[in-house]
């Protein structure tokens, strides 16, 4: 025999409240994003510095020693201090990183832009231009696609590369700083 209408509602109500009540993904761990460590501070150790060593302390005519507060302890030497990392790695802090930035000609006045800076992997998505206008000077330093009215270019190694675009019959240079 059939359910009437109003049990199968109330069953299917009760089935929903017990799935809503369930975790989506919570189930299944995450790793977390790659951080670069911090830097560390002035390096203190010094490995040339010749190992601290302690005096003995001669006795009184009493068998005792004299008091004398405690020699400060030597400081100690890490095997396992990490090097700074070198300069070159360090983004400057006005780099974008590997990001794609958004160049939408219809809402930017492209006389303002004139520099940008990416790290490399980074892409510049410039929107509403037709194929073929824009130009760059080191396309052994760059990955350029053309569809439906976007141009992406990918930075695919460090330098300078200088993107030109044309617009209401001026070309406007952006350099691109690529680290």
């Amino acid at each position: 025999m059939a359910e009437p209408p109003r049990r199968r509602a109330a069953l299917a109500l009760a089935a929903l409240a017990v799935l809503a009540g369930a975790p989506a993904c919570a189930d299944r761990p995450v790793s977390p994003l790659p951080v670069r460590p911090p830097a560390p501070a002035a390096s203190t150790v010094d490995a040339a510095a010749p190992p601290t060593t302690t005096a003995a302390v001669p006795e009184t005519s009493t068998g005792t020693r004299p008091s004398r507060s405690p020699a400060p302890p030597p400081p100690t030497r890490s095997r396992t201090a990490r090097p700074t990392a070198p300069a070159s790695t360090a983004l400057p802090s006005a780099c974008l990183g590997a990001v794609r930035y958004d160049l939408v000609l219809a809402e930017t006045e492209l006389a303002l832009l004139k520099s940008l800076c990416f790290a490399t992997g980074g892409m510049l998505r410039i929107r509403g231009i037709g194929p073929g206008q824009v130009t760059v000077d080191r396309p052994d330093l760059v990955s350029r696609s053309y569809e439906a009215g976007v141009v992406d270019i990918r930075f695919v190694r460090a330098g300078t590369v200088v993107v030109t675009i044309p617009q209401d019959g001026r070309t406007y240079p952006i350099t691109v700083v690529v680290v």
